[in-house]
């Protein structure tokens, strides 16, 4: 089963300061068919104005995953941590049994983030948080594991960034007439696809950049990219 889900489709709330997408229920956007898939939970389009950001407030139980798409955008969390995440570069923050935290847009431009929320495999646990640089170079024509489950030592060994969920957050930059193959570990994995930029074709579904592409019960998912584009994927149970 393929899905796609234009962006214009997706639930949306302009705050002035922030101008957000929803692909699933989030804040006041409700749709009963649109709550989560496996156990993702979240994927918000975020754009923030230059100054403003989201205030200090707590999160619990959920692994946070944000891809820098445009921009920088500045943590602080309760736990102590500080640091500043660039475009093309991810932080997960694991809430655990409770974390505070903001995130600001401290630059002089507009930043774009793709929010993932994914629910943890267990409650509780001692937040973490991480931050980690994924050269879009380095992901050239093919898919690279941006973040994992603790329990996958492969994807770990490889660098990925730890999360507590049985899902990986996958990235590509795939040049225009090129193809990058994923092979899921079983059928009934909840694949979500979100092209940043440019536009791609999984078998016949178009997706152009924004759009989500909602996959199951396919053995292997060929994304062939019908323009330069850059795509994040996640694979969730």
């Amino acid at each position: 089963m393929i899905e796609l889900r234009p962006f214009n489709t997706l639930g949306s709330a302009n705050h002035g300061w922030l101008d957000a997408h929803h692909h699933f229920s989030f804040a006041s956007y409700r749709d009963p068919e649109r709550v989560n898939w496996g156990s993702l939970r979240v994927w918000n389009d975020d754009t923030i104005a230059p100054g403003t950001g989201f205030p200090t407030h707590p999160h619990s139980d959920m692994e946070i995953i944000t891809y820098v798409r445009k921009g920088a955008i500045t943590h602080r969390d309760s736990m102590g941590n500080e640091g500043r995440t660039e475009a093309g570069d991810v932080q997960v923050m694991s809430a655990g049994n409770g974390v505070k935290h903001s995130e600001y847009n401290r630059e002089d431009e507009e930043t774009e983030i793709f929010q993932i929320w994914i629910i943890p495999d267990e409650r509780g646990g001692a937040p973490t948080w991480g931050a980690k640089s994924f050269p879009k170079g380095d992901r050239a024509g093919q898919l690279v594991t941006l973040a994992a489950s603790t329990a996958n030592d492969e994807d770990r060994a490889a660098g990925a960034l730890p999360i507590r969920a049985d899902a990986r957050v996958l990235g590509a930059t795939i040049s225009a007439g090129e193809s990058v193959t994923y092979t899921p570990g079983s059928a009934d994995r909840h694949l979500y696809l979100v092209p940043a930029t440019g536009k791609v074709r999984i078998d016949d579904v178009e997706a152009s950049a924004r759009d989500g592409v909602a996959i199951t019960q396919l053995g292997e998912v060929t994304i062939t990219a019908l323009e330069d584009s850059e795509i994040v994927l996640v694979d969730a149970a």
